[in-house]
């Protein structure tokens, strides 16, 4: 083959990579455009104030709107009463969200001059920025304890060389009302089977916090197995419960949690069912939704719990009764991370 022949197989070559990535570009951008634009039939969302505070325009729900428009992503309410009714929408973009008591925990992707990062913010009950926090990874799980002194959050971050193939976490806590930060649960001594228990491989995730704002629940993860853990904030401690259980919720009355459990034989890629724990008793009752849900639910009474199941515009929110009856109802079309406050 001539050098002329080789020099006009190589531009040919090198204009057709150039036409792919143009395509790729269009095609992401006209993407990028289609999610700006409206769906008919989708849910209406309008610019207005969207309030956290107790008793500022009855029982709500305030959540991360994922209907396409151009207010996809933003911290959005709607009556608790007319859940499918037009969305309020605030401004506010939030990746996770939660709140209770006047204050809210947004954690949000922040532009930076070398990539792009992510960042914790608290909010007051006008949605005003009250404090920021730099995250270590990308934003999974948030919650607000029910007095609104205390947030909590978990990023998915890379590094840690006992990972492996495997996910790894760090989850925060911040106390409001001092300021005070624990950058990591890691740090907390854990107790194991009534025994001090250290590993490497310790990871944290999915916080829920009980009404006296010191004791909270989450998951441990450790050895290849998931364990529900009760935590005391002031001691810096933690201590295992059971095995088999991750992100779990705490009711409203502090009696039961509902968590999510590996189910063996499910897909590998579906692998979840949600049970209720009494606390009290240790009873465990399998909740009526038979779907994989990967999901910290959340309680809109002392009756019932909410969480999403993926939808056609990102996520699509569901109720079922915590008592193991009845059946799953759909709540909300296009919407996540909700907050139901009164």
């Amino acid at each position: 083959m001539t050098l002329q022949r080789r020099m006009l197989i190589l531009a040919a070559v090198l204009v057709l990579l150039a036409a792919v990535g143009v395509g790729a570009v269009l095609r992401a951008s006209s993407r990028a455009d289609d999610k700006d634009r409206a769906r008919d039939g989708g849910p209406r969302a309008t610019r207005g104030a969207v309030s956290l505070a107790p008793g500022d325009g009855g029982r709500r729900i305030v959540f991360r709107n994922m209907a396409w428009g151009p207010h996809r992503d933003e911290l959005a309410t709607v009556p608790a009463a007319a859940p499918g009714g037009d969305r309020t929408t605030s401004g506010v973009n939030c990746l996770r969200f939660h709140a209770a008591a006047g204050t809210g925990i947004c954690l949000q992707a922040a532009g930076g001059a070398v990539q792009d990062g992510y960042r914790a913010v608290v909010l007051d009950a006008r949605l005003a920025e009250v404090a920021a926090y730099p995250l270590a990874g990308i934003p999974t799980r948030a919650r607000v304890s029910p007095g609104g002194h205390l947030a909590a959050w978990t990023v998915f971050v890379g590094g840690d060389s006992y990972a492996g193939t495997d996910f790894s976490t760090r989850t925060s806590v911040v106390d409001l009302r001092t300021g005070r930060l624990d950058a990591s649960l890691e740090d907390f001594a854990v107790v194991r089977d009534g025994k001090p228990y250290r590993s490497a491989d310790v990871n944290f995730w999915g916080v829920t916090f009980t009404a006296d704002e010191r004791t909270f629940y989450a998951t441990l993860a450790t050895g290849g197995r998931t364990h529900l853990v009760r935590g005391d904030l002031a001691a810096r401690t933690v201590t295992t419960l059971r095995e088999n259980a991750e992100c779990p919720s705490l009711s409203p009355d502090g009696t039961r949690v509902v968590f999510k459990q590996r189910v063996p034989g499910r897909p590998a890629e579906a692998p979840w069912r949600l049970y209720a724990l009494d606390l009290a008793t240790g009873t465990q009752t399998p909740l009526a939704e038979e779907r994989s849900v990967d999901d910290q639910v959340v309680w809109t009474d002392d009756r019932t719990v909410v969480y999403s199941l993926p939808g056609d515009f990102g996520a699509d929110l569901y109720a079922v009764p915590a008592d193991g009856g009845g059946a799953p109802a759909p709540l909300m079309a296009s919407a996540l991370g909700p907050a139901f406050l009164e």
